[in-house]
């Protein structure tokens, strides 16, 4: 739904931008402001399956939009915005894992939206995977690496220039973790 999806975004948007011109830090602004209003939307909704997936985008696509317009560095956007989702879905273990990396696509989806650096993007998805790696019962290098390849997923729809760009920021040492790769991401383009 259009409506659904500009609101939610809007929202999300609008809240990051209030509390940061209200002297707010990004990071608090942009996990609180995720967090509860996805907590929210799917509490509200009762959503469940791909309609979680697609308010976990919106929500996404709004703080990096928030981030963008006051200017905010959106590595720290990003970190936030997958700390923010993992609170309001409260999923652990695999699921999170899935969330972690569709969440990861869609930051970097917005990100390269905004004209925003994608590598900034890209690192800052990882240690937000890291940081709430403990809180949802699995590894840190487990959770960087769902994050990795959903950023690469994410870049690969924006094009080669984004994916290498990405690759090459998912592929270093990230908050003392290496993000490994099951099999190596491959793009549209790549054999």
């Amino acid at each position: 739904m259009p409506t659904e999806k500009s609101g939610t975004m809007e929202t999300v948007k609008n809240g990051i931008v209030t509390a940061v011109k209200g002297g707010g830090d990004i990071a608090k602004a942009t996990v609180d402001t995720v967090g509860n209003t996805l907590s929210t939307t799917l509490k509200d909704a009762g959503k469940v399956g791909t309609s979680a997936t697609e308010a976990i985008g919106h929500v996404a696509g709004g703080a990096i939009q928030g981030a963008a317009e006051v200017g905010a560095h959106l590595g720290h956007a990003a970190k936030a915005t997958v700390v923010g989702v993992l609170r309001g879905t409260k999923q652990v273990g695999s699921e999170a894992m899935d969330t972690i990396g569709h969440t990861a696509g869609a930051v970097i989806h917005h990100t390269a939206a905004v004209g925003g650096k994608l590598e900034h993007a890209a690192t800052g998805l990882v240690e937000g995977a890291v940081e709430s790696a403990k809180g949802i019962g699995v590894s840190a290098e487990d959770a960087a690496s769902a994050a990795a390849h959903g950023a690469l997923k994410g870049a690969d729809k924006v094009g080669s220039t984004a994916l290498e760009t990405v690759r090459h920021a998912v592929t270093q040492t990230i908050s003392g973790v290496k993000a490994v790769l099951k099999e190596p991401f491959k793009g549209k383009g790549e054999k």
